[in-house]
Protein backbone atom coordinates (compact mmCIF):
# COMPACT_ATOMS: atom_id res chain seq x y z
CA UNK A 1 0.00 0.00 0.00
CA UNK A 2 1.13 3.57 -0.81
CA UNK A 3 -0.02 7.14 -0.08
CA UNK A 4 0.71 9.66 -2.36
CA UNK A 5 0.70 13.51 -1.13
CA UNK A 6 -2.22 15.03 -0.78
CA UNK A 7 -1.22 18.67 -2.33
CA UNK A 8 1.00 16.95 -5.17
CA UNK A 9 -0.51 16.89 -8.22
CA UNK A 10 -0.90 13.14 -10.01
CA UNK A 11 -0.40 12.32 -13.75
CA UNK A 12 -0.99 8.65 -13.26
CA UNK A 13 -3.97 6.51 -14.25
CA UNK A 14 -5.44 3.26 -13.79
CA UNK A 15 -4.48 0.94 -16.83
CA UNK A 16 -6.48 -1.62 -18.52
CA UNK A 17 -5.44 -4.97 -17.80
CA UNK A 18 -6.45 -6.47 -21.16
CA UNK A 19 -5.30 -5.37 -24.57
CA UNK A 20 -7.05 -6.00 -28.49
CA UNK A 21 -7.19 -5.19 -31.84
CA UNK A 22 -10.50 -3.67 -33.67
CA UNK A 23 -11.59 -6.47 -35.66
CA UNK A 24 -12.29 -5.75 -39.47
CA UNK A 25 -15.67 -4.98 -40.42
CA UNK A 26 -16.28 -4.03 -37.24
CA UNK A 27 -17.37 -0.27 -36.57
CA UNK A 28 -14.08 1.99 -35.27
CA UNK A 29 -14.14 2.58 -31.86
CA UNK A 30 -13.86 6.36 -32.94
CA UNK A 31 -17.62 5.73 -34.13
CA UNK A 32 -18.66 5.15 -30.58
CA UNK A 33 -18.70 7.16 -27.99
CA UNK A 34 -15.99 6.26 -25.39
CA UNK A 35 -17.59 3.05 -23.58
CA UNK A 36 -16.21 2.39 -20.17
CA UNK A 37 -16.33 -0.56 -18.07
CA UNK A 38 -20.15 -0.58 -16.21
CA UNK A 39 -18.82 -0.88 -12.72
CA UNK A 40 -17.57 1.65 -9.93
CA UNK A 41 -13.78 2.99 -10.21
CA UNK A 42 -11.43 0.85 -9.47
CA UNK A 43 -13.62 -2.10 -9.43
CA UNK A 44 -11.80 -5.58 -11.66
CA UNK A 45 -13.99 -7.71 -13.46
CA UNK A 46 -13.41 -10.63 -15.87
CA UNK A 47 -14.77 -9.77 -19.38
CA UNK A 48 -15.93 -13.11 -20.60
CA UNK A 49 -17.30 -13.94 -24.23
CA UNK A 50 -17.13 -17.13 -25.90
CA UNK A 51 -19.06 -18.71 -28.71
CA UNK A 52 -22.48 -19.24 -28.99
CA UNK A 53 -23.35 -16.49 -26.39
CA UNK A 54 -26.75 -14.50 -27.18
CA UNK A 55 -25.65 -11.91 -28.75
CA UNK A 56 -22.53 -13.10 -30.38
CA UNK A 57 -20.36 -10.33 -28.77
CA UNK A 58 -22.32 -9.83 -25.83
CA UNK A 59 -19.93 -9.79 -22.64
CA UNK A 60 -20.84 -11.08 -18.94
CA UNK A 61 -19.18 -9.49 -16.88
CA UNK A 62 -18.00 -11.73 -13.96
CA UNK A 63 -16.36 -11.14 -10.39
CA UNK A 64 -16.50 -13.03 -7.08
CA UNK A 65 -19.11 -11.47 -4.96
CA UNK A 66 -20.95 -9.56 -7.61
CA UNK A 67 -24.11 -9.89 -6.63
CA UNK A 68 -25.70 -6.54 -5.27
CA UNK A 69 -22.58 -4.38 -6.81
CA UNK A 70 -23.10 -0.89 -8.38
CA UNK A 71 -23.82 -0.87 -12.03
CA UNK A 72 -23.30 2.62 -13.52
CA UNK A 73 -23.54 3.53 -16.97
CA UNK A 74 -20.90 3.13 -19.36
CA UNK A 75 -21.45 6.50 -21.38
CA UNK A 76 -23.85 9.14 -21.12
CA UNK A 77 -27.24 8.98 -22.54
CA UNK A 78 -31.42 8.48 -22.33
CA UNK A 79 -32.76 5.35 -20.57
CA UNK A 80 -34.81 4.02 -23.30
CA UNK A 81 -35.67 0.35 -21.74
CA UNK A 82 -36.40 -0.26 -17.44
CA UNK A 83 -38.18 -4.23 -18.28
CA UNK A 84 -38.62 -7.14 -16.32
CA UNK A 85 -38.92 -10.63 -17.88
CA UNK A 86 -39.06 -12.74 -14.71
CA UNK A 87 -37.04 -15.83 -14.68
CA UNK A 88 -36.17 -16.17 -18.23
CA UNK A 89 -34.46 -14.42 -20.95
CA UNK A 90 -32.91 -11.46 -19.60
CA UNK A 91 -34.31 -10.84 -16.22
CA UNK A 92 -34.55 -7.70 -14.71
CA UNK A 93 -32.49 -5.04 -17.33
CA UNK A 94 -32.07 -1.78 -18.69
CA UNK A 95 -31.17 -0.22 -22.35
CA UNK A 96 -29.54 3.16 -22.44
CA UNK A 97 -29.38 5.19 -26.10
CA UNK A 98 -26.32 7.01 -26.57
CA UNK A 99 -26.72 8.61 -29.89
CA UNK A 100 -26.06 8.20 -33.28
CA UNK A 101 -27.19 4.61 -33.03
CA UNK A 102 -25.29 3.28 -29.97
CA UNK A 103 -27.40 1.46 -27.27
CA UNK A 104 -25.97 -0.41 -24.12
CA UNK A 105 -28.17 -3.18 -22.46
CA UNK A 106 -27.39 -4.26 -18.86
CA UNK A 107 -29.21 -7.60 -17.60
CA UNK A 108 -29.92 -10.50 -15.27
CA UNK A 109 -29.88 -6.94 -12.25
CA UNK A 110 -31.06 -7.63 -8.74
CA UNK A 111 -32.34 -4.21 -8.68
CA UNK A 112 -33.15 -1.33 -11.63
CA UNK A 113 -32.72 2.42 -10.05
CA UNK A 114 -33.33 4.52 -13.33
CA UNK A 115 -36.86 5.70 -15.54
CA UNK A 116 -37.63 5.62 -18.88
CA UNK A 117 -36.81 9.22 -20.13
CA UNK A 118 -34.03 9.33 -17.14
CA UNK A 119 -31.05 11.13 -18.63
CA UNK A 120 -27.66 9.28 -17.37
CA UNK A 121 -24.37 10.79 -17.10
CA UNK A 122 -21.32 8.66 -17.20
CA UNK A 123 -21.29 6.84 -13.78
CA UNK A 124 -24.28 6.95 -12.97
CA UNK A 125 -25.65 4.40 -11.18
CA UNK A 126 -28.29 2.41 -13.14
CA UNK A 127 -28.72 -0.72 -10.90
CA UNK A 128 -27.27 -3.76 -9.18
CA UNK A 129 -25.49 -7.00 -10.49
CA UNK A 130 -27.59 -10.23 -9.72
CA UNK A 131 -28.92 -13.11 -11.21
CA UNK A 132 -32.61 -12.46 -12.21
CA UNK A 133 -33.92 -14.46 -15.74
CA UNK A 134 -32.48 -17.18 -17.58
CA UNK A 135 -28.71 -17.70 -16.03
CA UNK A 136 -27.00 -20.09 -14.14
CA UNK A 137 -24.81 -18.09 -11.57
CA UNK A 138 -24.87 -13.90 -10.70
CA UNK A 139 -22.91 -11.99 -13.77
CA UNK A 140 -23.59 -8.66 -15.67
CA UNK A 141 -24.71 -9.12 -19.15
CA UNK A 142 -23.43 -6.37 -21.12
CA UNK A 143 -23.94 -5.33 -24.99
CA UNK A 144 -22.76 -2.78 -27.26
CA UNK A 145 -25.30 -1.94 -30.37
CA UNK A 146 -25.34 -0.30 -33.32
CA UNK A 147 -28.76 0.55 -35.20
CA UNK A 148 -29.97 -3.05 -33.50
CA UNK A 149 -26.47 -5.23 -34.13
CA UNK A 150 -24.45 -6.18 -31.49
CA UNK A 151 -20.76 -4.91 -31.76
CA UNK A 152 -17.79 -6.65 -30.50
CA UNK A 153 -17.57 -4.68 -27.04
CA UNK A 154 -14.65 -1.58 -26.51
CA UNK A 155 -14.09 -0.58 -23.09
CA UNK A 156 -11.82 2.53 -22.36
CA UNK A 157 -10.33 2.46 -26.77
CA UNK A 158 -9.46 -1.66 -25.70
CA UNK A 159 -11.37 -4.01 -27.87
CA UNK A 160 -12.27 -6.92 -25.69
CA UNK A 161 -10.76 -10.21 -26.87
CA UNK A 162 -12.76 -13.06 -28.49
CA UNK A 163 -12.84 -15.70 -27.44
CA UNK A 164 -12.05 -15.91 -23.40
CA UNK A 165 -11.32 -14.01 -19.96
CA UNK A 166 -9.71 -10.94 -19.48
CA UNK A 167 -9.22 -8.65 -16.46
CA UNK A 168 -10.66 -5.40 -17.33
CA UNK A 169 -9.76 -2.31 -14.21
CA UNK A 170 -12.48 0.32 -14.35
CA UNK A 171 -11.85 4.04 -15.32
CA UNK A 172 -15.42 4.76 -15.29
CA UNK A 173 -15.94 8.09 -13.45
CA UNK A 174 -12.46 7.94 -11.53
CA UNK A 175 -10.97 10.98 -9.99
CA UNK A 176 -14.39 12.03 -7.80
CA UNK A 177 -15.15 14.52 -10.78
CA UNK A 178 -14.26 18.21 -10.43
CA UNK A 179 -10.47 17.45 -11.90
CA UNK A 180 -9.50 15.38 -9.21
CA UNK A 181 -6.16 13.78 -10.16
CA UNK A 182 -6.68 11.07 -7.95
CA UNK A 183 -8.35 7.48 -7.78
CA UNK A 184 -9.46 5.43 -5.19
CA UNK A 185 -6.65 3.15 -5.98
CA UNK A 186 -3.77 5.51 -5.70
CA UNK A 187 -5.01 6.38 -2.48
CA UNK A 188 -5.42 2.97 -0.80
CA UNK A 189 -3.02 1.08 -2.86
CA UNK A 190 -2.64 -1.04 -6.34
CA UNK A 191 -4.05 -4.35 -4.12
CA UNK A 192 -7.22 -2.56 -3.15
CA UNK A 193 -10.92 -2.64 -5.22
CA UNK A 194 -13.36 -0.46 -4.95
CA UNK A 195 -16.70 -2.37 -4.03
CA UNK A 196 -18.83 0.30 -2.75
CA UNK A 197 -19.07 4.39 -3.72
CA UNK A 198 -21.29 7.12 -2.00
CA UNK A 199 -21.56 10.70 -3.85
CA UNK A 200 -21.82 13.58 -1.99
CA UNK A 201 -23.76 15.52 -4.35
CA UNK A 202 -21.37 17.32 -5.92
CA UNK A 203 -18.96 17.84 -3.86
CA UNK A 204 -17.14 14.67 -3.75
CA UNK A 205 -17.14 10.78 -3.66
CA UNK A 206 -16.17 8.35 -0.40
CA UNK A 207 -15.29 4.62 -1.61
CA UNK A 208 -14.89 1.36 0.18
CA UNK A 209 -12.22 -1.01 -0.92
CA UNK A 210 -11.16 -3.88 -0.05
CA UNK A 211 -7.79 -6.34 -0.49
CA UNK A 212 -8.96 -9.91 -0.65
CA UNK A 213 -5.24 -10.99 0.11
CA UNK A 214 -4.78 -9.44 3.44
CA UNK A 215 -8.75 -8.69 4.89
CA UNK A 216 -8.21 -5.56 4.97
CA UNK A 217 -11.20 -2.50 4.13
CA UNK A 218 -9.87 0.93 3.33
CA UNK A 219 -11.90 4.44 2.96
CA UNK A 220 -11.35 7.78 1.15
CA UNK A 221 -13.28 10.82 0.16
CA UNK A 222 -12.44 12.09 -3.06
CA UNK A 223 -13.12 16.07 -3.42
CA UNK A 224 -15.12 17.12 -6.64
CA UNK A 225 -15.56 20.74 -5.29
CA UNK A 226 -12.30 23.27 -4.04
CA UNK A 227 -10.02 20.76 -5.73
CA UNK A 228 -6.32 21.67 -5.37
CA UNK A 229 -7.31 24.10 -2.72
CA UNK A 230 -7.44 22.77 0.77
CA UNK A 231 -11.10 22.47 2.82
CA UNK A 232 -12.82 20.35 4.94
CA UNK A 233 -12.52 16.94 4.00
CA UNK A 234 -12.82 13.61 6.30
CA UNK A 235 -13.22 9.89 5.40
CA UNK A 236 -13.99 6.75 8.03
CA UNK A 237 -14.23 3.20 8.97
CA UNK A 238 -15.22 1.69 11.59
CA UNK A 239 -15.00 -2.52 12.21
CA UNK A 240 -17.72 -3.96 14.44
CA UNK A 241 -17.00 -4.25 17.65
CA UNK A 242 -14.00 -2.25 17.42
CA UNK A 243 -13.34 1.89 17.26
CA UNK A 244 -13.72 4.33 14.64
CA UNK A 245 -10.54 5.40 12.72
CA UNK A 246 -11.35 9.05 11.24
CA UNK A 247 -9.11 11.26 8.83
CA UNK A 248 -10.24 14.74 9.03
CA UNK A 249 -8.81 18.21 8.09
CA UNK A 250 -8.36 20.60 5.78
CA UNK A 251 -7.17 19.23 2.61
CA UNK A 252 -6.68 19.55 -1.15
CA UNK A 253 -7.53 16.38 -2.78
CA UNK A 254 -8.85 13.81 0.00
CA UNK A 255 -8.91 12.12 3.02
CA UNK A 256 -7.81 9.08 4.05
CA UNK A 257 -6.82 6.42 3.57
CA UNK A 258 -8.16 4.87 6.22
CA UNK A 259 -7.18 1.05 6.99
CA UNK A 260 -8.90 -1.80 8.98
CA UNK A 261 -8.41 -5.70 8.89
CA UNK A 262 -12.08 -6.30 8.54
CA UNK A 263 -12.11 -10.11 6.90
CA UNK A 264 -15.50 -12.32 7.88
CA UNK A 265 -16.28 -8.51 9.82
CA UNK A 266 -19.60 -6.20 9.01
CA UNK A 267 -17.93 -2.14 8.64
CA UNK A 268 -19.46 0.96 8.72
CA UNK A 269 -17.80 3.59 6.60
CA UNK A 270 -18.33 7.31 5.59
CA UNK A 271 -17.28 10.38 5.22
CA UNK A 272 -17.60 14.16 4.28
CA UNK A 273 -16.59 17.12 1.92
CA UNK A 274 -17.96 20.51 3.57
CA UNK A 275 -21.54 19.87 4.72
CA UNK A 276 -22.17 17.01 2.65
CA UNK A 277 -21.92 13.59 4.55
CA UNK A 278 -22.24 10.01 4.51
CA UNK A 279 -22.43 7.32 7.02
CA UNK A 280 -23.23 3.99 5.95
CA UNK A 281 -25.02 0.92 8.23
CA UNK A 282 -22.98 -2.03 9.24
CA UNK A 283 -22.20 -4.29 5.76
CA UNK A 284 -19.88 -5.98 3.77
CA UNK A 285 -19.86 -8.62 6.49
CA UNK A 286 -18.35 -11.34 3.84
Amino acid sequence: MFKVRRWAAAAATVVLSAFGIVAAGQVPASAAPNFQVPFQCGVTVTAATFSGHRPANAVDFQKSGITGMPVIASAPGTVTRVANEGSTSYGRWIEIDHGSGWRTRYAHLSTQEVRVGQSVSLGTQIGKAGATGGVTGPHLHYEQNLNGVSQRVVLHGVAVPYYGKTNFTSRNACGGGGGNPYTPQQVCGSAFSVIDSAALGDAGTTYLLYDGSSGRNCVTTLKATSVGSPSPVSAFLEVEGSARATDSGDYSYYAGPVTKEAASTCVKWGGSVGSRSYTSPFEHCG
